[in-house]
């Protein structure tokens, strides 16, 4: 079998191995339902408190305001739909992006149809929010801000702090969907001014199926999940004890190795973009150059498709994505490359490559290389690069 090179941690990290051996015991030995009462539960409950606190200390939030759940899409839901419900006396206007997860963007239309009216903002061409179009969208209806801290497709980070306290300033509640952004840069949920963020463990080296929603202290967000009263009754269902300690432990590793992490993949992916840019013509970098996650390459080759790059590099065995794991699917062009100001026929062609520490130059090297085959290839075929060369001379 030819060698892997994973290059698509935007869709899902590879679980480190002190978050699996952290985990291990508590699918057979301390397999106990913390809820219950007898002494052995009591080992669970431990190990989830002890998690929470892990989690809660890398965003400088408080224990009790960490919930954990089933994952970001169902962070996502929660924060809007609950906050949509709690404070609609006041109103029925919430802000978001148009550069959003579809966890939130449909979330938005779902609540379109119940009445609210949703501003989707527009964002600049390296995908950035206007500060300013924020503060002309806000009404005295408004309930609910949402922007995400970083986008998963392009890697632009937006500026968080500045919007949460535009927020606050207009008495306006604060959300955001840090899904890529946890465990990968730097988050204070105070100096930030949020009140409420979703996260998720498989993306910053823990588990599937557990991620968090951060509920500041005194914000009125109503149960998503009716039932049992787990959660402070606010998410009923049995912990999930193995993931919530995976997420706890990969949350206390990130503290620790951010810096260090963050440093590498940085070197790693602006030796990509250098290569890449220099190297091959017609190719465009989409996002902020430098206010994007540190492991995030995205670029436009025009004059062919994106899902010609991904097939012939996977015959290489080379694991990349052409935008979102969650359209991967769809043969329309992404909703964020549109946004951002790219006609159909180029955002067709783009390509997401995702680094992690694991990765190495050579690695990045051999992409750039074979990438550059794969490009020549391809437009070798292309009449409509054939006319664009003939109609140049």
């Amino acid at each position: 079998m030819k060698k892997l090179i994973y290059l698509d941690n935007a869709a899902t990290t590879q679980v480190s191995e002190e978050v699996f051996n952290e985990m291990l015991p508590f699918f057979r030995q301390t397999y106990c339902n913390p809820s219950a009462i007898y002494s052995f539960a009591g080992e669970g409950k431990k190990a989830v408190d002890l998690a929470r606190e892990k989690t809660a200390e890398l965003i400088g939030a408080k224990m009790e305001e960490i919930y954990f759940t089933g994952g970001g899409s169902e962070s996502d839901n929660w924060a809007l739909k609950a906050a949509a419900e709690a404070y609609s006396s006041k109103g029925k206007h919430i802000i978001t992006s148009k550069i959003e997860h579809h966890a939130i963007l449909h979330t938005c239309e779902y609540l379109e149809k119940q009445g609210y009216e949703i501003t989707y903002l527009d964002v600049d061409e390296e995908g950035k929010i206007s500060l300013e179009e924020l503060k002309t969208a806000i009404r005295s209806d408004t309930i609910l801000i949402s922007v995400m801290m970083a986008n998963n497709e392009i890697g632009t980070i937006e500026p968080i702090a500045e919007i949460g306290k535009i927020a606050h300033e207009n008495g306006v509640l604060f959300h955001t969907d840090a899904v890529q952004a946890y465990g990968h840069i730097p988050i204070h949920v105070d100096d930030m001014n949020i009140d409420m963020l979703s996260a998720s463990g498989h993306k910053f080296y823990g588990p599937k199926g557990v991620g968090i929603l951060y509920i500041r202290k005194g914000v009125k967000i109503r149960s998503f999940i009716h039932g049992g009263a787990q959660e402070r009754n606010r998410r009923a269902g049995t912990l999930n004890v193995p993931g919530i300690v995976g997420f706890g432990k990969a949350a206390e590793i990130a503290g620790k190795k951010m810096e260090e992490r963050t440093a590498k993949e940085i070197v790693l992916r602006d030796h990509l973009i250098e290569r890449i840019l220099s190297e091959i013509p017609y190719v465009r970098l989409n996002g902020h150059r430098t206010d994007r996650l540190p492991n995030n390459v995205n670029f436009c080759f025009r004059f062919i498709e994106g899902e010609s790059l991904l097939i012939l590099l996977d015959q290489l065995g080379v694991c990349a994505s052409s935008g979102s794991a969650c359209t991967s699917g769809s043969l329309d062009p992404s909703h964020v490359l549109l946004a951002i100001g790219l006609p159909h026929e180029i955002a067709h062609g783009s390509l997401r490559i995702t680094l992690s520490e694991e990765n190495t130059l050579g690695e990045i090297d051999f992409v750039a290389d074979e990438l550059k085959k794969i490009v020549e290839r391809l437009r070798s075929m292309s009449p409509l690069y054939e006319d664009y060369i003939k109609n140049r001379k």
